[in-house]
């Protein structure tokens, strides 16, 4: 990283992809942790997971029916059914050892139950007379209200093979199987094999705090009075909701007014429960840019604590090194002003984003989205990128308007709406300003103008970044 003075004073301009990578190569994955399941969705394993018992543990009946042996059903038909006598019940959550199905007998059975000894096919209940001596049941009746339920004959309307509707032993996953391999996310059915297998936790890389933070003394929190000049925070909403979809565990801090030692103060406290810090605004090149004001701050009086507590030597200065924030320009719009370091006593990873909505938002997907997921060690850091034809935006009218421009020497992120299918198709949304949030509700991708191109003619290939 180079330092904030020759960020001041130099004339570097950075690039998409070198500002992201420079990111990319300070962020380190969070050190793995014990999480309870419901705890530990949406995180990344990090230990391979074998089976300790075999699912299911025993044969067990995929239908409410009776428990038989299959040889006593072979010719049983709607004009003569197999009449069997009923010996009792097995219940799911019973040892099923109760009772021993012989030649020309029957258990009730319900779901889930085990497989009796001596049976070895179960008959689906809508198969039988329910023990009623009538037609066809649709349902088994109630063990309590039953008098011929638990005893007495079933009638047996249709033949059954061997292991018919019977849940086999190990038919899910035998012990000693590999249930889940590292690196695997953990989403819902990934706990439910987990808890079915019996383990109370996992080990995983834990989500990332991230607090977000908005500058600004014109912003006023959504329900207050706009006073004269003031407008809504929308920035540290959009931004802790844009966070809380990448992954994270996500802290929203109310606007800070455009005071340094303000701002500083309210950082120092956030630390406590930051894995990443997030701010937007006060990184450009204005009078009130309080972020890099507070930040500059920060970042010489570290260097000057460390100097005089670390020791001359390569390890005092790799310690110093990393602790200063680096105020950047990049060739890309909107988002231009960037900033990115390290703050703090563990050296907490710190994206200062622009304050403009448009802006802030881009800079997220592009830099902090992949900066979480890195965190919470995910091979898949970024949104899905495909090509697509450019078409105008609805709306346009008869006459075809003018192609896109975009500044030479800047990669440019247009809001767009995207079309799948075989042919992929793309349109904008709004203007090209940073301000326009009102189009940004509307679009579902980015429309990529690489550096090299100024003009787009309707009809072309672009690149898009799918969003949703």
């Amino acid at each position: 990283m180079s330092s904030t003075t020759e960020q001041a004073t130099g004339a570097r301009t950075w690039s998409v992809a070198e500002h992201l990578d420079d990111i990319l190569t300070a962020v380190q994955p969070l050190e793995p942790i014990e999480l309870n399941l419901l705890d530990a969705q949406g995180c990344v394993l990090v230990e391979q997971v074998t089976v300790p018992v075999a699912l299911p543990p025993f044969d067990n009946s995929s239908m409410d029916g009776y428990a038989v042996r299959a040889a006593d059903t072979e010719r049983a038909s709607e004009a003569s059914p197999a009449v069997l006598t009923v010996i009792g019940d097995v219940a799911a959550g019973s040892s099923g050892t109760e009772l021993t199905v012989g030649p020309g007998r029957a258990a009730r059975i319900m779901t889930g139950a085990p497989l009796p000894p001596g049976a070895d096919a179960v008959v689906p209940v809508e198969w039988t007379d329910g023990g009623t001596g009538a037609g066809p049941a649709r349902t088994m009746a109630p063990h309590s209200a039953s008098p011929q339920g638990s005893g007495g004959q079933v009638r047996v309307h249709r033949p059954v093979t061997p292991h018919a509707h019977v849940r086999a032993r190990g038919g899910d996953v035998c012990a000693g199987d590999v249930a889940l391999e590292a690196g695997t996310v953990l989403g819902p059915p990934q706990i439910a094999l987990l808890s079915a297998i019996g383990r109370p936790a996992a080990r995983v890389r834990p989500r990332p705090r991230v607090v977000v933070l908005s500058t600004g003394s014109e912003l006023a929190q959504p329900g207050e009075e706009l006073a004269a000049g003031q407008i809504y925070d929308s920035n540290s909403f959009a931004l802790a909701a844009a966070a809380k979809d990448a992954g994270a565990i996500v802290y929203r801090v109310g606007a800070v007014t455009d005071d340094a030692e303000t701002l500083r103060a309210t950082i120092e406290d956030q630390l406590i429960r930051a894995d990443l810090l997030v701010t937007t605004g006060g990184v450009s090149v204005g009078a009130y840019d309080v972020v890099k004001e507070a930040l500059t701050s920060v970042a010489e009086e570290e260097l000057e604590q460390r100097e005089g507590e670390t020791a001359e030597g390569e390890e005092g200065e790799d310690a110093v090194h990393r602790a200063h924030v680096d105020f950047r320009t990049l060739a890309m719009q909107p988002g231009k002003p960037q900033g990115f370091g390290t703050i703090g006593p563990d050296r907490t990873p710190i994206l200062t984003l622009p304050g403009n909505p448009v802006s802030s938002y881009v800079s997220f997907e592009l830099f902090v989205r992949p900066a979480i997921r890195a965190m919470m060690g995910l091979a898949d850091l970024h949104r899905p990128v495909v090509r697509a034809t450019l078409l105008p935006p609805h709306g346009a009218g008869d006459e075809e308007p003018a192609p896109l421009t975009s500044p030479e020497g800047k990669r440019q992120f247009l809001r767009g709406t995207y079309t799948g299918g075989e042919r992929p198709e793309v349109r904008p949304v709004g203007g090209s300003g940073s301000h326009l949030i009102g189009a940004l509700a509307h679009a579902d991708a980015l429309i990529v103008l690489p550096e090299t191109v100024t003009k787009a003619a309707w009809g072309g290939e672009v690149e898009v970044v799918l969003l949703g």
